[in-house]
């Protein structure tokens, strides 16, 4: 007798609600990635461009949002900030990803002793804050992007292992893993073949999810003047640049990025959160 191998429907049969908030993130996600994208060939000046004659200017012709205090044109360090302010989110995503659904698969499929080292591992990282984490690596090796993605992405590992974690053990409870291990197939076949599509889609929805809170966490390091170099585009050093000129009345240079970087935040909040939904759903 041949058994039936079921598997659940994996991410292509997860669809978007249709929620005018839903749909209003969803834009503004995309809106967000075109102009990170396409900030090199739209920006209408040079990012860097100083122009201390003219600084502190508010809106015009020429420069739409207004300069800074250096005379710098706003809307060109708000188009390449993008790229750079997302750049390093999507680090600590694909990295605390990656490796978290490894250690979460490694933990539930072997468990024993291999489980509780990992188990409490993760916890032990849950213990130590991850800004604090991201400073100190930062104090060590100086400014730039990479050693805060790094130490974030550390900080967030735990978040997707112990996901992954209980939504292996729950599939190792279905009859299609049985019928598999049945038919001979190694625990890296049946973890990446057929366990790993199942999960995708709630591990996926926690990412776009922690995707948000990273793109915050740095934007905050930056703003400390503990992110990328000072003369970066990146919405978190702008908020740091501003505060001369908040001092001298002119917030707009500080308050367009802030705007920036809360509503990119919200979205992908919201589109992670209702995916989630959508999946928890499906699943009852």
């Amino acid at each position: 007798m041949t058994a039936v191998l079921t598997r659940r429907p994996g991410l292509a049969r997860i669809r978007a609600t249709g929620s005018p908030l839903h749909v209003i993130c969803l834009g503004l996600v995309a809106l967000v990635v075109l102009a990170a994208l396409l900030a090199p060939w739209v920006a209408p000046y040079d990012p860097n461009a100083v122009d201390l004659g003219n600084a502190l200017a508010g809106p015009s012709a020429a420069h739409l949002l207004g300069v800074d205090a250096a005379g710098r044109d706003t809307l060109s360090r708000l188009l390449l900030g993008a790229s750079t302010s997302l750049l390093g989110p999507l680090g600590v995503v694909v990295f605390s990803t990656v490796a978290g659904i490894a250690v979460g698969m490694a933990a539930a499929w072997r468990g024993g002793w291999l489980d509780s080292v990992l188990s409490r591992s993760t916890e032990l990282v849950f213990a130590f804050p991850g800004m604090l984490l991201a400073i100190l690596i930062i104090s060590i090796y100086g400014e730039g992007l990479l050693a805060p993605v790094i130490a974030l992405a550390v900080a967030y590992l735990p978040y997707v292992s112990r996901l992954t974690r209980s939504l292996v053990l729950a599939e190792q409870a279905r009859p299609y893993v049985s019928a598999y291990r049945v038919q001979g197939h190694s625990a890296v076949q049946i973890c990446l073949r057929h366990i790993l599509p199942n999960i995708a889609p709630v591990v996926l929805a926690q990412s776009t999810i922690n995707f948000g809170y990273a793109l915050m966490d740095l934007a905050g390091l930056s703003f400390l003047g503990l992110g990328v170099p000072a003369l970066t585009p990146d919405w978190g050093r702008m908020v740091f640049d501003g505060q001369t000129a908040i001092q001298y009345g002119y917030p707009l240079s500080a308050i367009l990025p802030c705007v920036f970087i809360v509503l990119t935040v919200v979205a992908f909040n919201v589109v992670g959160e209702r995916w989630a939904d959508r999946v928890a759903r499906r699943d009852r």
